[in-house]
């Protein structure tokens, strides 16, 4: 099992922008000599993609096409029992600074969200990821946010195995109903697999973008728009995956 999650991540880095452009643009520099058409077609398209991808107002186009959920009903938080915060979106396994792992980026940003609900609704946090990055989560809440989360889930590779080890925990204390919290493109497939694992999850999505603005600075491409436009595809890509998987059983909770 943990061989074909290594062969989805390879995959996902191999068939995504930028890796995936990338090598599209070598592969048209090795066929000039042999293929000059199909070459210059191949470096066309890579780098045109690349560009356009690299683009705020064309990143921003796609991740509102993963959008579902709207902004949380703190009323609805309310009546949840616990807080469930996904890993995911980087950390550092030792930063110096703080003698320890550290969250950033994304998931820096997920756990600044559930910090704030937490602190509105004192509800217990669970935090699930993958080894060090379960860690990087549970010390950054508690070195930044003074919040030490009740359960540590360090055995989840993927959404699915979040899903299923959350349930797993929070099953012994009774707890069917939870805050869920993650980005807004990878909420719909997340809360796919909550439901399907036996609890009931209400979104709270994080990171959500704004209404369409069309600016001169949305037209230059910068990496954070490539990274967001990544995001976004693989969750486009990833949820048709996920329902044919949860179709043909070839997993099971």
């Amino acid at each position: 099992m943990l061989m074909l999650l290594k062969l989805k991540t390879a995959l996902k880095t191999l068939l995504l922008p930028p890796d995936g452009l990338i090598l599209l643009c070598v592969l048209g520099l090795l066929l000039l000599n042999r293929r000059p058409r199909l070459a210059r077609a191949c470096l066309a398209l890579g780098l045109g993609l690349l560009w356009l991808l690299s683009m705020p107002v064309v990143a921003n186009a796609l991740v509102r096409m993963t959008e579902h959920y709207p902004v949380v009903d703190l009323q609805s938080a309310e009546r949840a029992q616990a807080i469930v915060i996904l890993g995911g979106g980087g950390q550092r396994n030792f930063a110096p600074e703080y003698g320890g792992p550290a969250a950033e980026g994304t998931m820096l940003e997920r756990l600044s969200y559930g910090a704030y609900l937490q602190q509105k609704t004192g509800l217990p946090v669970l935090v699930t990821g993958y080894r060090i990055e379960a860690h990087a989560m549970s010390d950054t809440l508690q070195r930044i946010f003074g919040i030490t989360p009740r359960w540590v889930d360090d055995a989840a590779y993927d959404t699915y195995e979040n899903a299923a080890n959350s349930v797993r925990l929070l099953r012994t204390e009774h707890i069917t109903r939870v805050v869920l919290v993650t980005h807004s493109t990878h909420m719909w497939r997340s809360m796919h697999e909550f439901t399907a694992a036996g609890i009931e999850a209400v979104p709270a999505p994080t990171g959500m973008r704004a209404g369409p603005l069309v600016t001169l600075r949305s037209l230059l491409p910068n990496p954070a728009a490539l990274g967001q436009a990544q995001a976004a595809i693989y969750e486009l890509l990833g949820e048709p995956v996920r329902w044919l998987l949860a179709t043909t059983h070839l997993r099971h909770h």
